[in-house]
């Protein structure tokens, strides 16, 4: 199987762009390119759908994702996918909607092993108290995509 490898060079930090022939792989912050750069059209499709969200046209991504992941982890991230551009859920909440109060730390967990940052929106997850906490790249990160997806759909959050 062909590993293909492309940078995006986002408003908030590099992220790099795993892909095989069919499915993402991974969509994750990065501090340095330090992979040869080998394009496919699933890393093309990926790439323009994150300069339409980042034009703040694109609302939801559709792409073809691979999860290496546990059945729960997958469960999780799924669920990542349904919460609405612009809103936040809780971690509380998300383990409730999942049928388990009391996963609420593995719920927690589950999102910093989120392998594709922004795509699945692991930002929208917020402390019960509504503070923003955990976020794999930085709550300054966290905290700028959520204003940034504010502004876009008309809500201002923080």
């Amino acid at each position: 199987m062909t590993n293909y490898f492309i940078y995006y060079e986002s408003a908030i930090g590099l992220l790099e762009l795993h892909a095989h022939e069919h499915h993402l792989i991974s969509c994750k912050f990065v501090e340095e390119k330090n992979k040869a750069e080998f394009a496919n059209q699933i890393l093309i499709d990926a790439e323009k759908q994150l300069n339409e969200y980042f034009s703040g046209v694109r609302k939801k991504f559709e792409l073809s994702l691979q999860f290496k992941a546990t059945a729960f982890q997958e469960q999780v991230w799924q669920a990542l996918a349904s919460i609405p551009y612009g809103k936040c859920e809780t971690y509380l909440s998300l383990a409730k909607r999942l049928g388990n109060a009391k996963a609420i730390r593995a719920v927690g967990t589950t999102n910093g092993k989120n392998p594709f940052h922004i795509i699945l929106p692991c930002h929208r997850v917020v402390g019960s108290d509504g503070d923003l906490i955990g976020y794999v790249g930085g709550l300054a990160k966290k905290q700028w995509l959520l204003n940034f997806e504010a502004k876009h759909s008309g809500l201002y959050l923080f």
